[in-house]
């Protein structure tokens, strides 16, 4: 029997395998650097461009152009309360509804249902995540909406007697389509990371605590969700940097008014939406400075949620570890 190991190489192969190894392993972590650095600066000069084209509104309107609530492009009055406002509830009302769902979903796929039917159903959720947004908010506004208007809506009305967080005109689209849409949006990415998190747990802690007679439900509730959470944390996270930055989506079911709303069928519009709808309307310098001021306080959101979320994360690990060195 002839021994692999002392075939000759192919032509060719040996003098490109020899030029490869030949190159010194200071070339490949300098050539490594080199993109890492080209991409500190692409970043940094991304952000430096986007405060100077920002500072003539920061530098005129100082502190009153995250208090107030007026926009006014007309009276050159611009204030950006009302989007932080609108930005910051649907992505609230988004992932109170996406993340229980999402993690009911993740545990179905990595423990509910038979072995030959989790690839399919897991491949479908992924599947979800490559729809274009303005597809979804076609959909939501000429499918969900007729729905949310004449049976959601006057169904939550009734709860509170058409008073407080459920009161004021039924329109369909507004404040809670807004939120519902991107639940849907940010289900697949919880999904999908949630369940690779949980199917990581270790099966000699599953298989313990089964052999100590626990059910099915406190193994998954007891055992693999604390374990897990650190991953499922960081699942949530990159599902509420997506909501935070929808634009196309949000911006065709809000309703798109420039006024705080009062209940969650009340119409409003995010920092994203706002953008997308009077960019190209912007001629006069301070509006367009404003515009990309709106950019850059989002920029800043998203970057405050993420810092939080990731020293959670830590922490919730630390905790981990100390408990698992206790023990």
């Amino acid at each position: 029997m002839t021994d692999l190991a002392t075939l000759p190489p192919r032509p060719g192969t040996a003098g490109r395998l020899r030029r490869l190894l030949a190159v010194p392993d200071g070339a490949y972590r300098g050539a490594l650097g080199a993109v890492a650095a080209l991409f500190g600066i692409l970043l940094v000069v991304f952000v430096v461009s986007m405060v100077m084209q920002a500072r003539p509104t920061f530098a005129h309107f100082g502190l009153s152009f995250l208090t107030s609530t007026k926009w006014d492009p007309v009276h050159v009055h611009y204030g950006v309360l009302v989007f932080l406002v609108g930005t910051l509830e649907t992505t609230a009302i988004a992932m109170v509804i996406a993340v229980p769902i999402g993690l009911g979903c993740a545990l179905a796929l990595a423990f509910g249902i038979p072995q030959r039917l989790r690839v399919t159903l897991g491949t479908a959720v992924e599947l979800l995540a490559a729809v274009p947004s303005v597809v979804y908010g076609l959909w939501g506004l000429l499918v969900v909406a007729p729905w949310v208007r004449t049976i959601i809506e006057p169904a939550l009305a009734k709860i509170t007697g058409g008073h407080g967080p459920f009161g004021g005109s039924q329109l369909g689209v507004g404040l809670l389509l807004a939120g519902v849409i991107l639940a849907i949006m940010v289900l697949p990415t919880m999904v999908a990371i949630s369940r690779d998190v949980l199917m990581a747990v270790p099966e000699v802690e599953i298989e313990g605590a089964f052999a100590l007679g626990a059910t099915r439900w406190q193994v998954m509730r007891r055992v693999v969700v604390p374990s897990a959470r650190s991953g499922i944390l960081g699942a949530t996270t990159l599902a509420t940097g997506r909501a935070l930055g929808e634009t196309i989506a949000v911006t065709m079911v809000i309703g798109n008014t420039d006024h705080l709303a009062h209940s969650l069928f009340g119409t409003t519009q995010t920092m994203a939406s706002l953008i997308a709808n009077e960019f190209t309307e912007a001629t006069e310098p301070f509006h367009l400075s404003s515009l990309i001021a709106v950019g850059v306080l989002l920029l800043v959101v998203a970057v405050v949620v993420n810092l939080a979320a990731r020293l959670l994360v830590r922490s919730v690990g630390r905790q981990r570890a100390i408990g698992i060195g206790v023990l």
